[in-house]
């Protein structure tokens, strides 16, 4: 069995091969869809294919794994722990992963279904968006700090209320016209928060384990749901916790 490290970069992959003890550099792939598919093309239905945890891993795997035996996400924290050098190359990075996983001390990550891949997305951009109009209000706020107006005495800056408290307040014009063009952006992504939760409520509705979750004091429909996208089948919740941390892990790739 043939074993193939992939060390993934945003424009190219670094290939190594690691057989019968010994490391061969197979060389470097753009990272394009037509150019991996062309790669994967290449390999043996017999190669094993690992590759860090990354943005794109999951994409790269989708392509690879019709190809090969099978493709194998590697967990990047525990592969630095592991496998430190002092000398790093794409090459050696590549050779290290073939190397690991031969001797079988690989800290694998689960691979998300194409339905967990699409809720995470989805969670994901909703944290987005309210982090951006945090960030909409923090600059509000900092406007007023800066020509000695108290903080707003209703709880919503950004709500009727916190905008009628607005209008009032002494401002010169730029200013004024800088908060005004923030609450229109800060509108537009209330916009888009509708949106994303109105998926995100469909997605809710059609999964018994959301719902299941949601008996649980505390916990949401937001918070249910990012959940299910971090675990994926909630069977997995029976599995020991080494396992279930190691699939958390790649949430944040």
């Amino acid at each position: 069995m043939r074993i193939i490290g992939l060390d993934i970069h945003r424009a190219f992959a670094e290939a190594v091969a690691w057989q019968e003890g010994k490391l061969k550099r197979i060389g470097r792939i753009d990272m394009r869809r037509d150019q991996l598919t062309s790669f994967a093309a290449s390999l043996l239905s017999t190669d094993v294919v690992v590759v860090e945890a990354t943005g794109n891993a999951a994409a790269v795997a989708a392509v690879i794994s019709p190809h090969v035996k099978r493709v194998v996400i590697a967990n990047p924290m525990q592969v630095r722990v592991i496998a430190h050098a002092k000398i790093k190359t794409d090459t050696i990075d590549a050779g290290v992963l073939a190397q690991l996983y031969a001797s079988g001390f690989l800290p694998e990550v689960w691979i998300a279904d194409e339905a967990t891949q699409a809720l995470r997305r989805q969670v994901t951009r909703r944290n987005q968006v309210v982090r951006q109009r945090s960030r909409l209000k923090n600059i509000i706020q900092s406007i007023l700090h800066a020509h000695l107006i108290p903080a707003c005495p209703v709880a919503d800056l950004c709500g009727p209320k916190g905008r009628a408290w607005l209008s009032e307040q002494v401002l010169p014009d730029d200013e004024r016209f800088a908060i005004e063009r923030h609450l229109r952006e800060f509108d537009r992504l209330a916009d888009d928060l509708r949106v994303i939760e109105r998926d995100l409520a469909r997605s809710a509705l059609a999964d018994e384990s959301v719902a299941r979750l949601m008996t649980i004091p505390g916990i949401d429909m937001v918070v249910a749901l990012a959940l299910t996208a971090a675990i994926g089948d909630m069977d997995l919740l029976r599995l020991s916790g080494e396992r279930f941390g190691s699939y958390s892990a790649s949430l944040s790739k």
